[in-house]
């Protein structure tokens, strides 16, 4: 067995040293250490889980790339399309493609006997995928089509349910402004809440036939189509492939597809969570920085402590290098109990908010009602990696006190 390892797991389990000044030291610096990666572990997961939670929010409600007529004026009163099978085909050769689905889009107002209000109603088909709106789900049920008529029922948001004061399976009025006023009678199948008060205090989800009426439309004309993909990550990749596919196609009228992807939709909304990035890196490095010092300061009590045994190794042979392993693979140990604790601790909090929602938050300012985490086993991992490896190379520097020891002026005080 090496002398250095043997040493430090000695000095390490020895209890010869339960009253000396080290102790409290080493409780620090180990206490220091725990904290920081218990807090980077946290960080990273809420960070972490806060932007995947808003991204499914905004992505499951508009998906990842919506595919509109190039002449539309971004307003939710729309120019169609029409969506051939053609189009579709070129659009599934994308790896990335996950889901396509048709949608339409018409800014109506809905009057109750005792107040109204302005809204957009989303018409969806068949192929539409309820995978966000089941999650989202508070009472009723979700929309099921038929082939041989369109349904009255529709979807709307608690937002709009307390506001009107129209319940689960209530018929109300929505009127519909054109060259005349149009008359739609809906009934409440489906109560849901998305948190993102942006879409909830506007939609209605409703069958997509009853806008292709209200607007003349033929069945094949729609507002767009929405591209749902794998992975948001896909998202740049994916619409340049479309945007070099399909920007310069047209319909069957001569209208040409305009491909945009949910970064151009919301770009506040996404810049906003990639500014949470910043604040993760800053709240990492102020961690490895403070772990890293009460670690120095411990190292360095603990070798002032230990002066006279470092005297004794030096008279005996010892290199300064191999005295300054000794304390190096001290560090290790008591670095990695601290790592230990730090990573029970991180982790078994970031559990209990998944699995309990302890911490909550206004959904009104956060788009969620309780804090998200999101941690893997591989950004523990490389947690665990990166505060090992900056604050053993911290420990570098105080363990060249040992080279200044000369033996003879130590030993004679023993």
């Amino acid at each position: 067995m090496k002398l250095e390892p043997f040493i430090a797991r000695r000095i390490f389990f020895s209890r010869e040293g339960d009253n000396r000044a080290s102790k409290p030291a080493v409780i620090v610096a180990t206490a220091g250490i725990a904290l920081g990666l218990a807090v980077m572990i946290l960080s990273v997961a809420i960070v972490t889980g806060f932007k995947k939670e808003v991204r499914e929010i905004v992505t499951g409600f508009s998906s990842h790339i919506q595919i509109s007529n190039y002449d539309n004026n971004f307003s939710y009163e729309t120019q169609p399309i029409r969506v051939s099978d053609s189009l579709c085909t070129v659009l599934n050769k994308n790896r990335e493609v996950k889901h396509l689905q048709v949608y339409a889009t018409k800014p109506g107002i809905i009057k109750t006997d005792q107040d109204f209000q302005g809204i957009v109603v989303k018409g969806v088909g068949t192929d539409y995928n309820w995978d966000f709106f089941r999650k989202s789900l508070r009472e009723g049920e979700l929309l099921t089509f038929s082939d041989s008529a369109a349904t009255n029922d529709v979807m709307i948001s608690e937002n709009l349910s307390s506001k009107l004061g129209i319940k689960l399976g209530d018929s109300f009025l929505a009127y519909f402004i054109q060259s005349d006023i149009r008359v739609r009678k809906f009934k409440v199948k489906g109560i849901f809440n998305t948190n993102f008060v942006e879409f909830d205090r506007l939609f209605l989800i409703a069958d997509i036939r009853h806008i292709q009426r209200l607007n003349q439309w033929e069945p094949d004309q729609v507002s767009g189509l929405e591209v749902q993909l794998h992975d948001f990550d896909q998202v740049d990749v994916a619409w340049d492939s479309i945007y070099g596919k399909i920007a310069n196609r047209s319909d069957d009228d001569g209208n040409f597809y305009y491909p945009r992807s949910i970064k151009m939709i919301m770009p506040q909304v996404l810049d906003w969570l990639d500014m949470l990035d910043i604040n993760m890196w800053a709240i990492l490095a102020l961690l490895l920085a403070v772990s890293g010092f009460t670690m120095i300061s411990g190292l360095l009590i603990i070798i002032l402590e230990r002066i006279n045994m470092i005297g004794i190794l030096k008279a005996l042979g010892a290199s300064d290098l191999r005295v300054r392993g000794v304390f190096l693979h001290l560090s290790l140990y008591l670095i990695g109990r601290g790592m230990l604790l730090g990573n029970l601790l991180g982790v078994g909090l970031c559990l209990l908010q998944k699995y309990s929602g302890l911490v909550k938050l206004d959904p009104s300012t956060y788009y969620l009602s309780a804090v998200p985490v999101h941690i893997t086993l591989l950004q523990v991992l490389l947690i665990n990696i990166g505060t090992m490896v900056i604050t053993v190379l911290l420990m570098i520097a105080p363990s060249f006190l040992i080279t200044r020891i000369p033996p003879s002026k130590v030993m004679r005080f023993e």
